[in-house]
């Protein structure tokens, strides 16, 4: 049964402001088996005004970036659950998953639009992804982003080959190439044979790289 890494990347995401926050642990949002095998991104309870001011009402993705001690900073990613009890300059995650990432029931952060995050994906939804190739969409809803569209960007198999556009096919072939993906020339005209993965996800892809497509909205 094929299983993927799916990482996907939110091109809003770059201009998105950043808030100064306070993360607090809570006993009463807990973490479940799946959110710790990373097949479902963790919980956090924001308050609707903080969730407007960062744009998260289309993705409802979070990342914290916690400061740490010695300016350590630890970068966490979190599906947004609006909560008007929850203080508007604060953050609310499980306080199990918050001590064993910074052994610390509490925090300071910064909080932003999430820019790019991982969900592994199992059958059935897999399934769904094989014989897709690079350039076409799939409905956001397997990787929790119901609503949504995803464009296949690439991806690698279990030996890190990269899957190429103009290669066709779910094959494993040596190529001519001069440039990525699998190959970045030092100097200009430079080709070398590589192998490489075609542009067709079959079971053998471990890595799904995808991206959110967004409607163009209409100027009248």
């Amino acid at each position: 049964m094929p299983e993927f890494r799916v990482v996907v990347s939110d091109p809003k995401a770059g201009s998105a402001p950043i808030a100064r926050v306070k993360v607090v642990g809570k006993e009463e949002i807990e973490v479940s088996k799946e959110e710790l095998e990373k097949r479902k991104i963790p919980a956090a309870r924001i308050n609707p005004s903080l969730a407007e001011k960062l744009g998260l009402k289309e993705t409802r993705m979070l990342t914290l970036r916690i400061l740490g001690g010695e300016g350590k900073k630890t970068n966490l990613t979190f599906r947004v659950v609006e909560d008007s009890s929850v203080p508007e300059n604060e953050v609310w995650v499980s306080s199990e998953l918050l001590i064993e990432k910074m052994d610390a029931e509490e925090a300071e952060a910064e909080a932003f639009r999430s820019k790019a995050w991982t969900v592994v994906v199992s059958d059935p939804a897999a399934s769904s992804l094989v014989g897709l190739r690079i350039g076409e969409e799939f409905d956001g809803g397997i990787v929790g982003l119901p609503g949504l569209r995803l464009e296949i960007r690439g991806g690698s198999d279990n030996s890190g080959f990269p899957m190429r556009p103009d290669v066709h096919g779910g094959v494993k072939k040596r190529v001519l190439i001069s440039g990525p993906p699998g190959f970045h020339p030092r100097e200009k005209g430079e080709r070398r044979r590589k192998m490489v993965r075609g542009n067709t996800i079959t079971a053998d892809i471990v890595q799904v790289n995808a991206k959110i497509v967004y409607e163009e909205k209409q100027h009248t």
